[in-house]
């Protein structure tokens, strides 16, 4: 898997969501509410960041994973999934919007009126080239330093899974699936997800 991700790191080393320049050099989840216009926004301790719209072959992607984690989480009462664009504040200057989330059943009190208020058990990102440096790299870290529990890496160039576990504050390799198998998950333990029916 270290070969697949340094392959896309040198495509897109360059070409990630782009940090915007702006008067208030630290932003909050306060200002961020302040925005009005109709682009799409994340925070990375007090960085605002741009998020450019998703390819096609992301929303399909995405549209197929929500589906097939939606109706296992249904079919057992586990808790709630959402999709982007649900806004997740980690900190006070912290603040994403992951393609797909899971929230265990017993944790659903994060659930605010406006956005989760606190680190989902699971998160999905589905790498785009504009986003391969943030969801690798940065909000990997951001994910693993505020205890989201299982975070999915999604390749859709490479038709590839991997699935990353929280043990003792980091990231641990769980499962990871590449042109054919299945990936499975930690926290929702039975999912099984077939790549044949994601790509």
């Amino acid at each position: 898997m270290r070969a697949l991700f340094d392959r896309c790191m040198r495509t897109v080393r360059d070409n990630f969501m782009t940090a915007l320049p702006a008067e208030n050099l630290h932003y909050t989840y306060e200002d961020y509410l302040q925005i009005e216009d109709e682009k799409r926004y994340e925070v990375h301790e007090g960085e605002l960041m741009m998020v450019p719209a998703p390819l096609t072959i992301h929303q399909r992607i995405s549209k197929k994973l929500l589906v097939k984690i939606s109706n296992y989480v249904d079919d057992k009462n586990l808790g709630e999934v959402f999709d982007a664009p649900t806004d997740v504040v980690l900190a006070e200057d912290v603040v994403v919007q992951p393609d797909i989330l899971f929230i265990s059943k017993d944790r659903t009190n994060i659930i605010g009126e406006k956005a989760v208020l606190g680190a989902p058990d699971l998160i999905v990102e589905i790498l785009s080239p504009s986003s391969t440096f943030s969801d690798t790299v940065r909000k990997k870290e951001l994910y693993q330093r505020y205890s989201v529990r299982e975070y999915w890496l999604v390749f859709p160039e490479e038709k590839a899974i991997e699935v990353m576990a929280l043990e003792e504050g980091f990231y641990r390799e769980y499962s990871v699936a590449k042109d054919e198998g299945q990936a499975n998950s930690k926290v929702l333990e039975g999912l099984k997800v077939e790549l044949k029916e994601v790509f």
